[in-house]
């Protein structure tokens, strides 16, 4: 399955960045109010470092993981200091750490195909041991019903147009999205197509199975004012001390 492959990773650094950038300002904030205010933060499924380049100016390490070159290629020009490695982070060894984050419904993504709630529970684990205790795991996901609204979705931008098919299976609870790319490049537009299919999670499913790990969890309705997509909810694990 294709996963951001180069003019899809351009046009979503270019227009959809806001979310994370949003962010960032709460997410620093909860990281200083819990006595977090340097040492390593681990970014799963980091895209474009958007969120990595605010850890970095803040004063923190940032190891950056996500499955998309493309991606990784942009992190690694936007944030020089940061560490960043292409994998899968449902299978990433994670190192010790003050904190892990993964934003934008990373966790739903199959563009890893064994993604399923007991793969979550074995990342959930591994994250739990590489937190020093007071640590912090904030994430979001996408929930069934995160496909309801227009099946047609359409946005561009100065040098680029992305055109989004989305379909949601209430059996299966996964969510299709096809999306064709087309790219400026000299005086006519490139078009490219992915297909990207997400696997749907419960807030109740994933928050038993942080509890299962050991953390502290509560569910959160956006990063300060940043309000949570239609169709996710966001989380705030911690690890006791």
């Amino acid at each position: 399955m294709d996963a951001y492959n180069t003019d899809l990773a351009y046009i979503h650094d270019a227009g959809f960045g806001d979310f994370a950038k949003s962010a960032a300002p709460w997410l620093l904030e909860m990281l200083r109010a819990n006595g977090i205010d340097k040492g390593l933060v681990v970014d799963l499924g980091c895209g474009s470092g958007i969120w990595a380049r605010e850890l970095s100016r803040a004063g923190y390490e940032v190891l950056g993981i996500d499955i998309s070159p493309a991606m990784i290629e942009i992190a690694r020009k936007r944030v020089p200091l940061g560490n960043f490695q292409t994998g899968s982070l449902l299978r990433a060894k994670l190192p010790r750490c003050e904190a892990v984050t993964a934003l934008g419904e990373c966790f739903n993504y199959l563009f890893d195909e064994t993604n399923s709630i007991a793969r979550l529970r074995r990342v959930f684990d591994r994250v739990y041991s590489a937190l020093k205790p007071g640590g912090l795991f904030v994430f979001d996901i996408a929930e069934p019903g995160r496909g309801k609204g227009p099946r047609q979705k359409h946005r561009q931008g100065r040098d680029w147009a992305v055109l989004v098919e989305v379909d949601e299976d209430a059996r299966t609870n996964r969510l299709t999205r096809r999306i064709t790319t087309f790219r400026k490049r000299a005086e006519s537009y490139v078009r490219d197509e992915e297909v990207h299919v997400l696997q749907l999670y419960t807030r109740s499913e994933v928050a038993t199975e942080l509890r299962r790990a050991g953390f502290r969890v509560r569910t959160l309705r956006g990063y300060g004012e940043q309000a949570m997509i239609d169709g996710c909810v966001g989380f705030m694990a911690r690890r006791p001390r």
